[in-house]
């Protein structure tokens, strides 16, 4: 458990969708980089179902993707839709 503080005036969920966007943005989470629901459960003291709210939230944003049966990953920096010139 980390000393992460939640601010009481706002959703959990959203909150650690923060904290991920910062970690992604930050290069701490780099691409390809497996995000574990298990482990941000028990770092940030948070039921599953407030987890997968946060990691639902980035997936929107095309921060991560999720492959059935291999879990969720921090998106390459190049989308794969987007050709490169």
């Amino acid at each position: 458990m980390t000393d992460f503080e939640f601010d009481p005036t706002r959703p959990k969920w959203e909150q650690i969708a923060d904290a991920l966007r910062a970690r992604i943005a930050d290069g701490t989470y780099p691409p390809r980089h497996l995000i574990s629901e298990v482990q941000l459960e028990t770092e940030f003291g948070v039921a599953r179902v407030t987890v997968r709210k946060a990691t639902a939230a980035l997936r929107e944003e095309g921060l991560i993707v999720t492959t059935p049966g291999m879990g969720s990953f921090v998106a390459d920096e190049e989308r794969p839709d987007t050709p490169s010139q």
